[in-house]
């Protein structure tokens, strides 16, 4: 089992995978990161799956699965 790791100052905050994710594990950060932009956040893993649904969907591979 795996679990997601987010690079904050990659992500552009279109928030393709806080829509892809079927546990609803990703939502909007409310800081800005080095672009400028508010990016998608891990708010809990208790529920993630590892599916890696979200790093598919990520124009700017800023998600990774990071395996336990």
């Amino acid at each position: 089992m795996g679990r997601i790791v987010l690079n904050k100052d990659r992500c552009k905050a279109c928030y393709l995978c806080i829509d892809a994710c079927p546990n609803k594990v990703l939502e909007e950060d409310n800081t800005v990161n080095a672009l400028g932009y508010y990016p998608a956040k891990v708010n809990t893993e208790k529920t993630c799956s590892g599916c890696t649904i979200c790093a598919k969907v990520c124009p700017d591979m800023a998600i990774e699965k990071v395996y336990r």
